[in-house]
């Protein structure tokens, strides 16, 4: 009898995790995006979350929460409960960069990657009318008009890409602290800053339009998605270089099934032409496959992580 009991019960526990397994998600996921309204990040939350519906069979919601350069929600992700219906939209700034801040969680032990969504081209934009087409002009405009640059510092990125760019040419700016790229952006519009480092995706539409400037792709080699774009070393300021990527990330201890389908709804939504279109018009380049794993994105992580803690740690760059 006890021998039946207990077959019985491990049946019961086998069918009860079968059934977790298929229900998941019977309720909405919520994907928490780190910054405001109107950013890059912002924009491809959106872009995955409505998406992602179909595969997962329940609404993906996206829900800003600024401030701290991303900390604070990413902070509200880390204490979630690991079941997969919290989950955020993370990048450079909130999966590195974000060390300049005290944070109450650990970057490399209180989350499970779920997948690299895509490698990002970091821009240097200028307001429109700003005497200088490229970082060498730049350069000779600083040297000629000493302490006037203002400099926008709307995230870890942009505080630390300031410091290189001053370190590289020997010429101070200005930092101007914002909460996002999307009031950031509004600002740089209306000429009342000069200079700014933003991922592609929130700034194209302004360039197309003319009315603001890009100086430089803050990366080694010209971007697939915009091919145009001279790179830093061509630009004039060699080894002037950002990082930027999007990758999705939940709290530590998702459920193996729970991992596989969101990852699963993630890659199958970054199959669709549409989606891909739709990030190429972005300036993104799309993950690899082997990037798009968890395994993959968790490589990719540790990766930056070595390339730059010791840069951050070296210029003792705090955060505001």
């Amino acid at each position: 009898m006890l021998r039946l009991a207990l077959a019985t019960a491990l049946v019961a526990t086998a069918i009860a995790a079968g059934a977790q397994a298929q229900t998941f998600p019977s309720r909405q996921v919520t994907l928490v995006v780190p910054f405001p309204p109107g950013g890059s990040t912002d924009a491809i939350a959106r872009i995955m979350a409505d998406r992602m519906r179909a595969p997962l069979g329940q609404p993906v919601v996206t829900e800003n929460v600024g401030g701290a350069g991303g900390s604070i929600a990413v902070g509200r992700v880390a204490r979630a409960a690991p079941d997969g219906y919290t989950i955020d939209i993370g990048q450079w700034d909130t999966h590195v960069g974000s060390i300049i801040y005290k944070l109450n969680y650990d970057l490399q032990k209180d989350f499970d990657p779920i997948g690299l969504l895509s490698v990002n081209p970091q821009l240097m934009v200028a307001r429109k009318n700003l005497p200088a087409n490229n970082l060498k002009e730049l350069v000779a405009w600083m040297k000629a008009n000493p302490g006037k640059i203002t400099f926008v510092n709307q995230n870890a990125a942009g505080q630390i890409t300031g410091i290189l760019f001053e370190q590289a040419t020997g010429q101070k700016v200005q930092f101007i602290p914002y909460r996002g790229a999307g009031p950031a952006m509004t600002d740089l519009l209306a000429g009342q800053v000069d200079l700014m480092v933003v991922q592609a995706a929130v700034t194209l539409p302004q360039l197309q339009a003319g009315t603001v400037k890009v100086l430089a792709n803050l990366s080694p080699e010209r971007s697939k998605a915009i091919p145009d774009i001279p790179t830093s070393d061509e630009s004039g300021v060699p080894g002037l270089y950002m990082s930027g990527w999007f990758g999705l990330f939940g709290p530590r201890g998702l459920p193996k099934d729970v991992l596989a389908r969101l990852n699963g709804a993630m890659v199958d939504t970054l199959a669709d032409p549409a989606v891909r279109k739709r990030f190429n018009d972005l300036g993104l380049d799309v993950a690899t496959k082997e990037q798009q794993t968890p395994e993959g994105l968790a490589a990719f992580q540790a990766a930056e992580i070595r390339k730059w803690w010791p840069i951050i740690k070296a210029a003792n760059i705090k955060g505001e």
